[in-house]
């Protein structure tokens, strides 16, 4: 690790933040926390005070402007991805933003060059991609672990009994395929190498879809389905009011790999389990790490070392293609749609 750390700024006071991205920065190995931001300065005081930060804000721009903060952390709400990611940029602050980037490719993009325009790097948080258990997933899959690749599974569900939550709000860029379907349709590009031809989804819409019109509506359930090319299927399902499920595998024609606690294991001991014809089954044992705290310093050293992180901000634009392609299927009723193998990469 280089020996100059990253000075982080959160902006916003999100659980997410108190919650994973502070112990992250900490345990970083190179970089610091020196700052908070809130539209309330005495909420930004409050969290200052409860987990040790040297300064505070009461807005967001006051953060930006601080010579102090090299990188924000941005948790805000969907909706607002764009607008503060583009300041930051034109604050000259490093950008890693919560998933998804933003609410479509097109505003994908246009953040990807408000950063390139100012030299600063951008990335979005998906921290599952950073565990090594994915990594060894994807590579298990290219050594022919399974055969040939025929099935994706993956899902992610769970229980949100706050009824007034920011994800049941449209406008703010909220439903289940937007907070936690996101996961599934990244990994499943992932694993597959590879963008769908076409995609399927169907879905329980709340907050008056029916009576009020799409723009109201939220997906609380979704399940849907992508077709790849080589005859390769991805189906998952996602949810805001089911039983929490948290699984992701793939099969194939000699073999399959499953894991459980797919996106969100926490810091134990963890397995990939690796089912076999020919070799009947094995459990990878990966030893417990911080997801986080491994894309904080990932996105350390490019800032340090100025370069381009793992995955750019095109890469989360094709992510959002394949989704808007989702919620179009889901809005006609499970209508096959089919994407431009040309789309934003």
């Amino acid at each position: 690790m280089s020996e100059r750390r990253v000075r982080w700024g959160i902006l916003s006071t999100a659980n997410i933040g108190r919650r994973a991205l502070v112990p992250a920065i900490r345990t970083s190995g190179n970089g610091e926390l020196v700052a908070v931001a809130s539209r309330e300065h005495e909420r930004a005081r409050a969290f200052a005070t409860e987990n040790g930060v040297s300064r505070h804000h009461g807005s967001y721009q006051a953060l930006l402007d601080d010579p102090e903060v090299d990188a924000v952390y941005l948790p805000l709400p969907n909706s607002m991805h764009r607008e503060w990611t583009i300041r930051a940029a034109e604050a000259g602050k490093h950008v890693l933003c919560e998933k998804p980037l933003a609410l479509d490719a097109d505003e994908c993009l246009e953040m990807h060059d408000a950063a390139e325009s100012r030299g600063v790097r951008l990335m979005e948080a998906f921290m599952y991609r950073f565990h090594p258990r994915t990594r060894l997933m994807a590579d298990r899959i290219r050594a022919g672990a399974v055969g040939e690749l025929r099935v994706i599974r993956s899902a992610f569900t769970f229980p949100l009994d706050r009824p007034h939550d920011i994800r049941f709000d449209r406008a703010l860029g909220g439903g289940s395929l937007m907070d936690v379907g996101c996961y599934c349709v990244n990994l499943s590009r992932t694993l597959a190498d590879a963008e769908p031809l076409a995609v399927r989804a169907t879905a329980r819409w709340t907050g008056g879809y029916m009576g009020g019109g799409p723009g109201t509506a939220v997906d609380d359930e979704m399940a849907g389905v992508l077709h790849f090319p080589g005859g390769v299927t991805a189906l998952f399902d996602c949810a805001l009011t089911m039983a929490r499920t948290e699984f992701a595998e793939v099969a194939g024609t000699d073999g399959r790999l499953r894991m459980e606690s797919a996106f969100a294991p926490g810091t134990q001991e963890v397995a990939l389990r690796e089912f076999s014809g020919r070799a009947g089954a094995v459990e990878h044992r990966i030893p417990g790490v911080d997801e986080y705290r491994l894309m904080v310093e990932h996105f350390g050293e490019c800032v340090l070392e100025d370069r381009p992180p793992r995955y750019s901000a095109r890469e989360a634009a094709a992510n959002m293609r394949v989704i808007s392609a989702l919620y179009r299927s889901a809005i006609n009723g499970g209508a096959v749609v089919e994407l431009d193998s040309a789309g934003p990469m």
